[in-house]
């Protein structure tokens, strides 16, 4: 099987990888399983983004840099393939560094590097992004979540619980469909 195309993506309703992405990807050479992991995660952020927008109207948050953010996170994964199967860190800065070769603005390219970074050290974008990783797939990391929390209730001045409690409803809803996105997932291979 080839990368995911739009008929692919229909069966989960997926939302396309930007262009910019795709067209890296392609020049790559990426591993098929790669395109369909950036795919999912970067639905996943915009479901994210969707429901946090709605749930805190107003909140300082770049919806479109958090989307662009999870497609491109493990870009890197491009040139160590190797990391789609197994344990390493390696793709995250080579990721940025090749974003930055084609083009991509730093505010962007920051992303493939971030998502593996110190949690203390993340604006709620990043955190975002580490969010739609962690649970395109089903997994729940109480870390990340009260990471997220925290920057919202330090912008919102509300109490930290009562945002964990609404963002915890969210991301149970949005990672409620992981099998089906790890099934999906599966279909593609590793290498080209």
């Amino acid at each position: 099987m080839s990368n995911p195309t739009a008929e692919d993506r229909e069966t989960l309703g997926l939302a396309a990888l930007p262009a910019d992405v795709v067209a890296i990807l392609l020049a790559e050479d990426a591993p098929p399983r790669l395109h369909a992991h950036l795919t999912l995660v970067h639905d996943v952020a915009r479901q994210l983004m969707a429901r946090v927008n709605k749930a805190w109207a107003g909140l300082a948050v770049d919806a479109a840099n958090v989307a662009f953010g999870a497609a491109s996170h493990d870009i890197g994964k491009a040139r160590h393939p190797d990391e789609l199967s197994g344990p390493g860190c390696r793709h995250e800065a080579e990721g940025e560094r090749l974003l930055l070769e084609r083009g991509i603005p730093p505010a962007r390219a920051r992303f493939a590097r971030t998502h593996g970074a110190d949690r203390a050290t993340l604006g709620l974008d990043d955190l975002l992004v580490v969010l739609a990783d962690t649970c395109w797939k089903g997994k729940r990391d109480r870390a990340v979540e009260e990471a997220v929390a925290a920057a919202i209730a330090a912008q919102t001045g509300q109490p930290i619980w009562k945002v964990f409690m609404k963002l915890d409803g969210i991301v149970e809803a949005v990672a409620a469909d992981a099998d089906g996105r790890l099934e999906w997932q599966g279909l593609f291979p590793l290498r080209s």
